[in-house]
């Protein structure tokens, strides 16, 4: 007690001893309370992270791990002056301070969240083998734009818990960000479709597409065109913005092809003949090692044949194979129908005339 009255005699700048060691005492309190929080989050959290399966706990260690003693000095400077009479310039100082700092420390939570989701959406894309360079850049250029985002949102923050008038601000940014958006429209609009592509993924480097009359093999997808090497040699360069709103046909995501076609035979063709027919292009089909077999029927009397339907699946995405197969299924026809002795048919006219 006696310490205690011998302290609240003591003035110094407005203050009591027993002022400034009140505040002492909340100023290291309060340190060692937010860092033994830190510790036991921490501690909780790396527990949890060997129990489960998702990502969010190690996110969370992430953050809570690389918030530095700086952050706790000031806010326990905010709190601890609080009980002192200070001069208030010293006061609004400090409280600048603590503003600045907490505002840093919140755009910097949400910056490691972010690069810690987008780090691990590329490791699981890169661990399935898709593209990983048009995802990257795609993916760092949004980062930046949206960090640049969070600034500056932080800064008009600061600014409007200082006493500031922003509003004038946010609305000539506001003009300044529309002049700008008009004057880069195309630009934007090619970015824009490039982190769709990155999103929806409609094809992928490697993937074989076909654009309206184009065709060919994409080498490189850009934040602004894709480039595709066709199949004459040259490369065809696209804007982002006209394949998002385009048709694309992707022949590497085909998992098989249907093949249709009709075969027509003469007129002259016994019945017993015409019923061996399915049976024959079965057996022709079903030793070509790719094929599967569908259907055939006899569907239509044309002018100048009788019409068989006949369709199979190749179980393969790729031309070369796709042809080899189609090939020696024509050749095996052909050879059956020459040995049956089935005569293909062609456009004729048969002229009776009477006497």
């Amino acid at each position: 007690m006696d310490f205690l009255q011998t302290l609240e005699e003591i003035s110094i700048w407005s203050n009591t001893g027993y002022d400034y060691m009140i505040a002492i005492f909340i100023f290291f309190g309060l340190i060692i309370v937010l860092k033994v929080f830190q510790i036991i989050i921490l501690s909780h959290l790396q527990k949890l992270a060997l129990r489960s399966k998702t990502d969010i706990d190690d996110m969370l260690i992430e953050v809570f791990k690389k918030v530095k003693p700086p952050f706790y000095f000031f806010v326990a400077l905010y709190f601890g002056v609080k009980f002192l009479n200070i001069s208030e310039l010293i006061a609004r100082v400090i409280y600048i301070l603590f503003l600045v700092f907490v505002v840093w420390e919140i755009i910097q939570v949400m910056s490691r969240i972010l690069d810690f989701s987008i780090r691990k959406f590329l490791q699981k894309n890169q661990e399935d083998g898709e593209d990983n360079q048009h995802a990257e850049s795609t993916v760092r250029l949004m980062m930046v734009i949206i960090k640049a985002i969070l600034w500056v949102i932080g800064l008009l923050l600061v600014l409007s818990n200082l006493g500031i008038n922003v509003t004038s601000l946010v609305a000539g940014m506001g003009i300044g960000g529309i002049a700008i958006a008009l004057a880069l429209q195309s630009v934007l609009s090619d970015l824009f479709s490039a982190f769709s592509i990155y999103i929806d993924k409609p094809f992928q480097v490697g993937d074989f597409i076909m654009i309206g009359s184009d065709k060919g093999e994409v080498e490189k997808i850009g934040l602004k065109t894709t480039r595709i090497r066709t199949l004459q040699g040259e490369q065809l360069v696209v804007s982002n913005q006209e394949l998002t709103s385009a048709r694309i046909q992707n022949f590497r995501r085909m998992q098989n092809r249907r093949v249709s076609f009709n075969l027509g035979v003469t007129y002259d063709t016994k019945s017993d003949k015409l019923e061996k027919i399915p049976h024959i292009i079965e057996e022709v089909v079903s030793q070509v090692k790719l094929a599967k077999f569908d259907r055939c029927h006899f569907v239509e009397y044309s002018d100048s044949a009788l019409i068989f339907e006949v369709v199979f699946f190749i179980n393969n995405r790729e031309m070369t194979d796709y042809l080899n197969a189609r090939q020696e299924i024509n050749l095996g026809i052909y050879k059956r129908f020459a040995k049956e002795k089935i005569e293909f048919a062609y456009p004729t006219q048969t002229i009776h005339l009477q006497k």
